[in-house]
């Protein structure tokens, strides 16, 4: 009996190892279900954060705009459990994709900024009902696949300058820290100074102070499983501080039906957007497709490449492995999750958690998979661990990350000025998006100001033409 239990674990490790090459990449299978615990545990937060955004595109079954639609509960209205649902379900089937097909760690959903960016630009601002708006979405999915067929995607990895890729990882680190201070409570706004440091007597403020320091400790002292355990004791501690929610968990639950979203989109209404004729409607559209379609881009190249340079993730030609594979998989996702009226699929940068607690491979992702399916049923346990546990984590990503600013050339202009914006664009723009941008519009001017046009790929200066574009027609 024994022997047939042993015989099943070396076929099963025996599998395991040639469909993700653990050895290869100096992994274990200990190490990469930790890691996929870690990163379901620090991006579990926006699986119930995307419904309450996207409620307030008119995405609930009053059809309120804005604010007003906050009252709204996440499971007790159908259209926003409909979205709770997509959004778990779209998380698991594009995420199992990244493992099995690209053999990456990388968990993927409707980016947050996206989603922002669906929600307040183009429903609230420029008006699109959330149907059109989906149907937006499924045509730029659509463009993603071509141009990573055609490799379009990957000639624009290849043209962007090496200290622009370094730097990406600094400025990376630095967004994902502010996005830990900003939920934790560590950093709030101030319309005098922008910013502020946040009220230290505050509970959940300081929750999170508690939570870094014992991250802190745990990392310095090179305790494995390090963040997850932080993750853990901060929500357990969090209890007698009135932070962590307990109260009438519903430990199991039947998922939300999809019906409600599932198909909406409106592609004929995008033709006719407010009557504006149709000139009018095209170029509002094409904007719109556009935008949606360099953010994504930007957002998902920036998150691969910079944290590939932080896990030791890169091939031989000097850009993350399986690139090509894994724009696949995000193009791909980005469309059929608009079919569910999600916004733009992109690779999240939390899981920089699990790879910094060791994944390496899809293995990592197989396993936050099948966390994010289990979440469809036991929704109740996830939304107690409150923003102030997984806060800490992105701090000290973000200090993780930016160890490899000291690899950015610095040593002349032409080349630290656009490493530079590119760093501290995007925190100070919350764009990882913009931050690229910066760098990218800035390359050829200042390379051409010294004389060396030489340096530039000739793809720059179309890329930077259509970031420039973009920012004038579509303002901030």
């Amino acid at each position: 009996m024994s022997k047939n239990i042993n015989d099943n674990s070396k076929s099963q490790k025996g599998l395991l190892e040639r469909l993700f090459k653990l050895k290869e990449n100096g992994t274990s299978v200990k190490t990469e279900i930790l890691a996929g615990l870690t990163t379901f545990i620090t991006i579990a937060y926006a699986l119930l954060v995307i419904p309450n955004i996207l409620k307030g595109a008119g995405m609930n079954s009053q059809g309120v705009f804005g604010d007003a639609a906050n009252n709204l509960g996440i499971l007790n209205d159908p259209v926003v459990g409909a979205i709770f649902t997509a959004t778990c379900v779209i998380f698991t089937i594009s995420t199992l994709f990244m493992g099995l097909y690209a053999n990456l760690p990388y968990a993927l959903g409707p980016g947050m900024g996206l989603v922002a960016f669906f929600t307040y630009g183009v429903c609230l601002t420029m008006g699109f009902t959330w149907q059109e708006a989906s149907a937006a979405v499924f045509i730029s999915g659509i463009v993603f696949i071509i141009c990573t067929v055609t490799s379009l995607r990957q000639l624009i990895v290849n043209a962007l300058p090496k200290n622009i890729k370094i730097a990406m990882t600094s400025g990376i680190g630095l967004f994902i820290a502010l996005i830990g201070f900003k939920n934790g409570g560590i950093v709030t706004s101030n319309p005098a100074t922008l910013v502020q440091l946040g009220k230290f007597t505050d509970k959940g403020t300081l929750l999170t102070i508690i939570g870094v320091l014992i991250m802190a400790i745990l990392m310095a002292r090179k305790v494995r499983g390090a963040m997850l355990i932080g993750i853990v004791a901060t929500t357990i501690i969090g209890i007698p501080m009135g932070i962590t929610n307990v109260s009438n968990i519903k430990i199991f639950s039947l998922p939300p039906s999809l019906a409600p979203t599932f198909l909406k989109m409106d592609f004929s209404g995008l033709l006719t957007h407010n009557g504006a004729g149709i000139i009018g409607a095209i170029t509002a559209v094409v904007m719109v497709i556009l935008t949606f379609s360099l953010v994504d881009m930007f957002d998902t190249i920036g998150t691969l490449v910079g944290t590939a340079q932080k896990a030791n993730l890169i091939g031989d030609d000097g850009n993350p492995k399986n690139m090509n594979k894994a724009l696949i998989v995000d193009s791909i996702a980005t469309t059929v999750g608009s079919m569910f009226g999600l916004p733009t699929v992109s690779v999240y940068i939390e899981s920089a958690s699990g790879i910094a607690d060791g994944g390496r491979t899809g293995l990592t992702a197989v396993v936050v998979s099948c966390f994010t399916a289990l979440t469809l049923f036991f929704s109740g346990i996830v939304g107690i661990i409150p923003s102030q546990a997984t806060a800490p984590a992105l701090i000290i990503i973000g200090v993780l990350m930016l160890e490899t600013i000291k690899n950015v050339d610095f040593s002349t202009f032409d080349e630290a000025i656009p490493a530079f914006l590119t760093i501290v664009i995007m925190p100070f723009s919350y764009s990882i998006a913009n931050g690229i941008a910066c760098g990218i519009i800035t390359y050829p001017i200042m390379k051409l100001a010294v004389g060396k046009r030489k340096e530039i790929h000739p793809l720059m200066y179309i890329l930077a033409a259509l970031f420039i574009l973009r920012y004038i027609l579509i303002p901030q």
